[in-house]
């Protein structure tokens, strides 16, 4: 989607009304028992803090303004000798939460943290995930703390993970980030960064994973007008990506060597590419048949190029449900491979936020040792995939998306828009996906005549209420030609 800003006017309060009553419908709940509170905060005022020292490593931190539940901390140095030296400090949540106690049981009933645009719902009391288990500047926390060492091309040749306490020095946002690096003053930890990014971003190429940048939708409240603000990423944010990636592939690769673990895999769908060949063309979007799925995506500018942007939000297809698949005793799932990464993978370096990277990192560090996962963690072995898979934060974000798309266009019922089909719903044809050129929404359009995916498509807006319950809080129909 093109970078742009899209006024919601004259419509703040129904906007947020009808955010509020969607978490009603989804049941997200409003706060946190008093029993959770105050043992979260008995747990702040004292965390079980490991006996490595490691504030000696100037960490820092890059994460969207004004975020306070951070999650990672990193430090990039040259050995000697060549290659690199990435230090990568992971909130240690468990640490602060009792296996059993009221926090974690709360945390399993949650899942993770659900964002929406007037408010986030965290997976752990504040007190804990913005507080005393954050690595917020200048204050010691234990930490899972990283350490990986790669050569010259940025390839892994060691690494370790063990409990450590940490201490951030500098607290980045990405736009602060990239100007330091673009400007040539930033230090050489940080400038390094884009070093190490680049060199692993090769190596994903080489492996034939590939990264779908697309632009960040954001919705943000300025006075009585919501606006929906596209953002084009930003090299550091690949680069940090890329620090993440290096963290999940390494923790999937210690797990299956000790054979016992927690996957994250991605299928792709049977029919993807051939749908995704029919939508460029229709978009215009130039695919030779000798370029790679891969290459293809590497070479659009979602930023410069509307065309390039309903693309991208259309690839999106190209891959199945992902899954959490749990395997012991050194009996591995079938799938093994994350498609879009092209390697094993797992989720590792968000526990503030999500629930399976908790128990991840106690099995990483089981393997490192060479010793069996606490009993805590085997015995949720097969739960926490099972209760990920009922994580909500997809949802969360396709409605609130919705209720904020359909906000944008209640005003404009009976007005045509011209679009492209994304996809067909229905056996008959007559029920699609529209993606419209301008305004960047994407609704339900509905046809008496065939619809055709990728096809373009003139539409007329029949419906757009952000208060309605059902999927289809805006409604378009085809306009024959």
């Amino acid at each position: 989607m093109p970078r742009r800003h899209i006024h919601v006017t004259g419509a703040a309060e129904d906007l947020r009304a009808a955010l509020r009553a969607l978490r009603t419908r989804m049941q997200v709940p409003a706060g946190f028992p008093p029993a959770v509170l105050a043992e979260a905060e008995a747990a702040a005022a004292s965390p079980r803090l490991p006996d490595h020292d490691a504030t000696d490593i100037p960490l820092f931190t890059i994460d969207p303004p004004g975020s306070r539940d951070l999650d990672q901390a990193m430090h990039l140095a040259r050995r000697t000798g060549g290659g690199y030296r990435v230090h990568y400090a992971i909130a240690d949540v468990a640490a602060f939460v009792t296996p059993g106690g009221a926090v974690d049981e709360e945390a399993h009933r949650r899942v993770e943290t659900l964002y929406f645009p007037d408010e986030k719902i965290p997976l752990h009391p504040p007190v804990l995930s913005e507080g005393a288990a954050s690595l917020l500047p200048d204050q010691t926390v234990p930490a899972l703390l990283w350490r990986f060492d790669l050569d010259a091309d940025g390839r892994q040749v060691a690494v370790d993970v063990r409990r450590a306490r940490v201490r951030s020095r500098r607290r980045l946002d990405y736009a602060g980030a990239q100007q330091l690096i673009d400007a040539g003053t930033a230090e050489e930890p940080l400038a390094l960064l884009k070093t190490v990014g680049t060199l692993r971003e090769a190596l994903e190429v080489e492996r034939g994973g590939v990264s779908l940048d697309l632009p960040e939708q954001e919705v943000v409240e300025t006075g009585t007008t919501y606006t929906i603000v596209y953002r084009a990423p930003r090299p550091v944010d690949g680069w940090n990506e890329q620090i993440s990636l290096l963290t999940g592939m390494a923790a999937a690769d210690l797990m299956i060597a000790a054979g016992t673990g927690i996957l994250r895999t991605l299928g792709a769908a049977p029919d993807g590419v051939e749908k995704l060949r029919r939508s460029a063309e229709a978009l215009g979007v130039d695919w030779p048949h000798h370029v790679s799925y891969a290459e293809l995506i590497r070479s659009l500018d979602a930023a410069a190029n509307p065309r390039h942007a309903a693309f991208l939000l259309d690839a999106t297809g190209l891959f199945e449900k992902s899954a959490y698949l749990p395997f012991s005793d050194g009996v591995l799932p079938d799938a093994l491979i994350h498609a879009a990464i092209a390697d094993e993978y797992t989720s590792c370096t968000a526990p503030l936020r999500r629930l399976v990277d908790r128990y991840v990192g106690e099995l990483c560090l089981s393997a490192v040792a060479g010793q069996a996962p606490p009993a805590w963690v085997k015995d949720a072995l097969t739960k926490v995939p099972e209760e990920m898979a009922r994580g909500r934060g997809k949802d969360a974000d396709r409605q609130s998306m919705d209720v904020v798309e359909a906000a944008l266009l209640k005003d404009r019922i009976g007005r045509d828009f011209d679009g492209f089909v994304i996809d067909v719903r229905d056996a008959a044809m007559r029920k699609g996906v529209v993606h419209l050129r301008e305004p960047a929404v994407v609704g339900t359009v509905t046809s008496a005549r065939r619809l055709e995916q990728g096809k373009p498509v003139r539409v007329r807006l029949m419906k757009a209420d952000p208060a309605d319950p059902g999927r289809d809080k805006v409604l378009f129909e085809h306009v024959p030609e």
